[in-house]
C-alpha cells in the first residue's frame, strides 16, 4: 500500500512537471516579439525576448542598456509637427536607437570596431561584409525581364539586361542587410521590457494599414500624396479596385505627408508605393512608381484576393 502511495505521488509529480514545462515552452515562444506582436516589427527587435525589466530600462543586450528616459528625451528633440505621431510609435523610435547600438556590438564582435574606426563606419563595414558575394544568375536576370517587360518599356533584353541584374544584385543585397537584422535576436540575447512593449503595441496599430492587415484580408496600401503625379494616376486606378473588390479586399490609400512616422515606419523613401499584404498580413511584393490595374490585380490574387 505504501509503496502504491509512493508511485502515485511520483507520477504526480511527472505530470505536475510536463505540466510546467508545456506552460513554460508556451511562454518562451509567446515571448518573442514578432511571436506575440506579429504586425509590430519585421526589424532588429523581431526576434527580441520580452521580459521583465527593472523599472525604467526598456531593453538590455549584454553590454547594450536603452532607459525611458533615453527615449523620452529623443521624443523632446523631435518637432512638433511629428511628435503626436511618434508619441504612438516609440516602439520604432526605441527600435531604430537600438539598432545602432546592436549592429555596432555586432560589428565589434565581428573585428569591424578598431580603436580609430568611429561608430558608423564600424556598422558600414561589417553591413557591407553580409551584402558581399551576392550573385544574380542570367536565369533571375531572364526571368525578371519577361515578368516586368511593360516596366521597362518593352525595351530589347540586350540593352537593359545589365541594368535589371544591378536593379537586383541591389534587391539582394539590401534583402540579406534586412534579414541579418531581423535575426540579430538569434545571435545577442535582446530582452526588451514586456508589460511597455505590450502597451506601445496596441498603440502602434492604431493606424489605417495595420488595421487592414490585422483584418484577414488580402490588402493593398498605396503610399502617397495629393500633388504627385504618378499618384494621382493611380487614383482612378484605386477606386477601381475598391469597387471591383468591394469588401473582398482592402484597398488602402495613406498619404505620407500627413503619416510620415507610418511612412517611415513601412521604409517609405519615394513615391507612390504599393504594398501587397497576404490574409495574414504578411508582405509579399512591393513596387515604387506608377503600377498599371492589371498588375495591381495579379498581385491582388497572389496574396489571396478571389
Amino acid at each position: 500500500m505504501k509503496r502504491t502511495v509512493f508511485f502515485a505521488g511520483v507520477s504526480a509529480l511527472i505530470l505536475a512537471v510536463a505540466a510546467w514545462a508545456g506552460e513554460e515552452q508556451e511562454e518562451t515562444k509567446e515571448s518573442v516579439v514578432a511571436e506575440k506582436f506579429p504586425l509590430l516589427t519585421a526589424g532588429a527587435l523581431t526576434k527580441a525576448r520580452l521580459a521583465d525589466l527593472p523599472e525604467g530600462v526598456l531593453l538590455r543586450a549584454e553590454s547594450v542598456e536603452i532607459k525611458n528616459k533615453d527615449i523620452d528625451e529623443l521624443l523632446k528633440r523631435v518637432p512638433e509637427d511629428i511628435r503626436g505621431q511618434l508619441a504612438k510609435n516609440l516602439f520604432f523610435l526605441l527600435e531604430n536607437v537600438a539598432a545602432e547600438h546592436l549592429l555596432l556590438l555586432s560589428a565589434k564582435k565581428a573585428g569591424k570596431g578598431e580603436e580609430d574606426t568611429d561608430d558608423r563606419s564600424a556598422i558600414h563595414a561589417y553591413l557591407q561584409g553580409i551584402a558581399s558575394q551576392i550573385d544574380v544568375s542570367d536565369e533571375e536576370v531572364i526571368a525578371f525581364y519577361d515578368e516586368n517587360k511593360s516596366m521597362v518599356g518593352d525595351m530589347p533584353f540586350e540593352q537593359v539586361k545589365e541594368s535589371i541584374r544591378q536593379y537586383l544584385t541591389q534587391q539582394k543585397q539590401q534583402e540579406r542587410i534586412q534579414e541579418h537584422i531581423r535575426t540579430l535576436g538569434d545571435r545577442l540575447d535582446i530582452r526588451i521590457a514586456r508589460g511597455w512593449t505590450e502597451a506601445q503595441a496596441k498603440l502602434a496599430m492604431d493606424n489605417p494599414v495595420d488595421k487592414a492587415r490585422a483584418s484577414g484580408k488580402p490588402t493593398m496600401v498605396e503610399f502617397g500624396a495629393q500633388g504627385c503625379g504618378p499618384c494621382d494616376m493611380m487614383t482612378p486606378i484605386l477606386e477601381k479596385l475598391r469597387e471591383k473588390y468591394r469588401d473582398r479586399v482592402n484597398i488602402v490609400f495613406l498619404p505620407v505627408r500627413e503619416e510620415q512616422i507610418i511612412a517611415s515606419r513601412y521604409g517609405i523613401r519615394s513615391i507612390p508605393v504599393q504594398a501587397f499584404f497576404d490574409k495574414s498580413g504578411r508582405e509579399i511584393f512591393r513596387h515604387i512608381g506608377f503600377f498599371p490595374q492589371e498588375e495591381c490585380e495579379k498581385w491582388l490574387r497572389k496574396a489571396g484576393a478571389e
